[in-house]
């Protein structure tokens, strides 16, 4: 299949499924890859015929939007954002958790993939500054049922955890090539399998991180409802985290921007 070929057929399809194409250019090859092998599975010649497939069979969209999922995840991924949340963020929301009365804090990871990025939140609680009288609940979602079988196993290969901290390392047993958390340092994450385009959770939370998913491969009119959605979900004062190269596609009143990924939400 020629980059070329490709190229235009993803122009094409990505905004059938809500997509843009800004947001593949640097991952194209892994999602053409995935169409290669599917396009051969099907016994069709060639992104033509795949076309073809797509118009006349809708529901074959469901498939490609799966092929169009990426997920490049590690543990403590963008090291000065966790810093952050670990010194500042985070001891600032129990801080306002405390002050309400309440004795924990809800924070919700979307598109989460395999789980590094809940699991990091949880081991941020049990070996960092994070550790308070506050107690974590992590509600983690990704729209890839693979991905969250992976997360429910917690192994990983060494390179999901090159940018963990080394006081981090004894929470990871070696089983053969994968590292795996250990269940007693998984904290307290919650699983669930949710597409953002279509659902979100019902409950308010102190921080969302939505990183690197909604703002960098959907389109603009997509990102902007998701952006609204998501602001009505955060409690007042709460934190909205984004990927570091990332920013919301509009200006949302309830939400004021406190740094290029970190948005809070109003008072009042």
């Amino acid at each position: 299949m020629r980059d070329a070929d490709c190229t235009a057929f993803l122009q094409w399809a990505l905004p059938r499924l809500g997509m843009r194409w800004a947001g593949f250019r640097r991952v194209r090859r892994q999602v053409c890859k995935r169409l290669g092998r599917r396009i051969a599975g099907l016994g069709l010649r060639d992104l033509a015929d795949y076309r073809a497939l797509l118009e006349a069979h809708p529901e074959e969209s469901a498939r490609l939007d799966a092929l169009c999922r990426i997920s490049i995840s590690r543990f403590y991924r963008d090291q000065g954002v966790w810093r952050t949340l670990e010194h500042e963020i985070l001891p600032h929301l129990a801080e306002r958790s405390r002050a309400r009365g309440e004795t924990r804090l809800r924070i919700w990871s979307a598109g989460c993939a395999s789980g590094e990025e809940p699991y990091t939140l949880a081991l941020l609680f049990a070996f960092g500054a994070a550790k308070s009288d506050c107690r974590p609940e992590i509600l983690a979602t990704d729209a890839d049922p693979h991905l969250l079988e992976r997360a429910h196993r917690a192994c990983y290969p060494d390179t999901s955890l090159r940018d963990v901290p080394a006081r981090w390392h004894t929470a990871f047993e070696q089983l053969g090539e994968e590292y795996c958390l250990r269940a007693d340092d998984r904290g307290p994450v919650c699983f669930v399998e949710q597409d953002i385009r279509q659902a979100l959770p019902e409950s308010r939370f102190d921080l969302i991180l939505c990183r690197n998913l909604a703002f960098t491969y959907f389109e603009t009119a997509v990102q902007t409802e998701i952006a609204r959605r998501l602001a009505e979900r955060l409690e007042t004062g709460g934190m909205l985290l984004l990927g570091i190269h990332e920013a919301l596609p509009c200006w949302v009143p309830m939400l004021v921007q406190e740094r290029p990924w970190l948005y809070r939400k109003r008072e009042g």
